[in-house]
């Protein structure tokens, strides 16, 4: 099951179904009984821990301009 999220042009509100991936275009009624409603996009969440990959360390430029900061381009 998924949660998406819903908006009734008619009265504003928002709301959200639950519902298996396959009925996801399908339309839903508000909850206060209008039928005009439109699907928000929404992100995604998943559950558990994020994994970040260690990156390793850079090393210190030699400065900034278009030659690294030795002087030679002038």
């Amino acid at each position: 099951m998924a949660v998406y999220e819903f908006r009734c042009r008619e009265c504003g509100s928002t709301f959200e179904v639950n519902r298996p991936m396959q009925q996801a275009g399908d339309p839903a009624d508000c909850p206060d009984g209008h039928a005009d409603t439109v699907k928000l996009l929404s992100t995604v969440a998943l559950g558990g821990k994020a994994r970040t990959a260690q990156r390793p360390a850079m090393a210190p430029s030699g400065g900034g301009g278009c030659c690294g900061g030795g002087g030679c381009c002038g």
